[in-house]
């Protein structure tokens, strides 16, 4: 979040009705986000499963998560905030697994509309007790959720083998897998499973590996000085090293030895 106020770098509201959702290209953050389509459909994929967001939706997706955005053709029209911890209520934070990721609850839309409202307006007319009030009212979001948790709805997930080829990955990303490896499992064609593994997830596959790779060396190099450049290359599944620093400078911005180098 470069170029952001104080109050914008650590809580960051947004309303979109394009095609393009706010993000980075490497599609997980460091902060929490929440995602409410107001109007219009969509597929979210998060983590290894891809779920069909209908209106009225919230989408809760903690740090960390990779995660990606599929509209329909038709319109639509969501909001979205992003922030850290500290505007989580701690008693919501602890019971978060049960939560996340995706609430349909239509008995409480209502009550959603209004708060979000209100974050709207502080958000855009901020003065000195705004950051106050979007943490108070972002805990309201979010205790509202938890209290009606109950009459949560079950949520419309993608194809089987979908699902079966993300677990796989994830679970293999390391070692030197092919598309037509997966397919070979998911036992479907290197052609279909391609076409609908970038339907669902709007990444395509190589996208996706490259991903949790760069992810996993993120890791490592801001926890572990000790292992080389080219070492935390060949343990996230780069067998050349050279070709990691591209792909990591081309998705973050800032190669590999810079991101060792930033003191914290």
């Amino acid at each position: 979040m470069e170029g952001l106020t104080d109050m914008e770098q650590e809580y960051y509201y947004n309303v979109d009705t394009t095609k393009k959702i706010l993000g980075c290209d490497k599609h997980y953050h460091g902060v929490f986000e929440i995602y409410y389509l107001e109007k219009g459909s969509c597929t979210y994929f998060i983590d290894d499963r891809c779920y069909e967001v209908k209106e009225g939706d919230v989408v809760l997706i903690p740090e960390g998560i990779i995660h990606n955005t599929v509209y329909q053709n038709e319109r639509h029209r969501r909001k979205l905030i992003q922030c850290s911890k500290k505007y989580i209520p701690t008693s919501v934070y602890e019971k978060m697994q049960s939560l996340v990721y995706i609430y349909r609850n239509p008995t409480v839309r209502s009550d959603i509309d209004r708060i979000f409202d209100r974050i709207e307006k502080e958000y855009e007319n901020s003065d000195d007790f705004s950051k106050d009030m979007l943490v108070y009212l972002t805990g309201e979001l979010l205790f509202l959720l938890a209290r009606n948790i109950r009459n949560r709805q079950d949520i419309t997930t993608g194809s089987v083998y979908i699902e079966k080829a993300l677990g796989y990955v994830r679970e293999n990303f390391t070692s030197d897998i092919k598309l037509s490896d997966v397919a070979e499992i998911c036992h479907i064609s290197t052609e279909h499973l391609s076409r609908k593994f970038k339907k669902e997830t709007g990444l395509g596959f190589n996208e996706f590996l490259n991903m949790l790779r760069l992810q996993k060396a993120e890791y490592i190099l801001k926890n572990d000085k000790d292992i080389s450049i080219a070492e935390v290359a060949f343990a996230c599944g780069f067998n050349d090293s050279n070709y990691f620093s591209e792909k990591f400078h081309s998705v973050y911005g800032y190669t590999p030895s810079s991101l060792r180098n930033v003191k914290k």
